[in-house]
């Protein structure tokens, strides 16, 4: 992922918008996901004249705009996501009630 949009970046001269503007652009595309969780799950119903978007739709922009984020301060999503993880598993492992064997 992250080369892929590496790869659509570069060939602009603008490049890679500063991590401030991309925090923005972020809560932009969070704040879309949000209005369609909204539509899907809570209590205010979609306008008609509002465009169907999905919540795949915007997650993969969600998606976008961070591998940008991270393509523009050199961060390695993979890396991040394991560490997070790591910690996760080790912080979190007795948190919740774990599933019994051979239940879904």
């Amino acid at each position: 992922m992250q080369n892929r949009v590496d790869a659509y970046i570069s060939q602009f001269k603008e490049g890679y918008f500063s991590p401030l503007s991309l925090t923005a652009r972020m809560t932009e595309e969070i704040g879309e996901l949000a209005r369609e969780v909204n539509h899907h799950y809570g209590e205010k119903p979609k306008k008609q004249s509002e465009p169907d978007q999905t919540m795949e739709e915007e997650l993969g922009d969600v998606m976008f705009v961070l591998t940008c984020f991270a393509n523009s301060l050199d961060i390695d999503l993979s890396d991040a996501f394991n560490r997070t993880m790591a910690k996760i598993e080790t912080r979190d492992q007795n948190r919740w009630t774990q599933k019994e064997e051979g239940t879904d």
